[in-house]
């Protein structure tokens, strides 16, 4: 890992964005919360706030960070699922990482619940 043992503690954020494409119908069942595996907008936002908080124990040489704040924004429109994450930390290192965790997360637990369903 990188020492960053001389840098100084800032307020770091980051935001990132990642797209999951599905058929209309697929989608409409989202909406309506038809899934039979579960509420797919919620267990994904779910997925995507651990993910960022052990975003350390997944990526090689990453350094733990102690987040202050994760939210997840799952917005589902005609064609696709948009999935926003914004990670806030007073740290030494960046959050960018745990950011695009996050997104990373969410969307693989979106396709795993929706595929199934969906051969697109």
């Amino acid at each position: 890992m990188k020492d960053v043992s001389n840098k100084f503690e800032s307020l770091r954020t980051a935001w990132a964005i990642a797209r999951v494409w599905a058929k209309p119908e697929t989608l409409n069942l989202v909406r309506e919360n038809k899934v039979p595996k579960g509420n797919v907008i919620e267990i994904a936002k779910t997925a995507g706030i651990l993910a960022a908080k052990r975003t350390s124990e997944l990526i090689p040489l990453c350094h733990p960070i102690p987040l202050d704040y994760v939210e997840m924004e799952i917005s589902v429109t005609k064609e696709e699922m948009v999935v926003e994450s914004s990670v806030k930390a007073v740290w030494k290192t960046g959050v960018e990482m745990e950011a695009l965790t996050a997104v990373t997360v969410a969307a693989l637990t979106i396709y795993d619940m929706l595929k199934p369903l969906d051969d697109s």
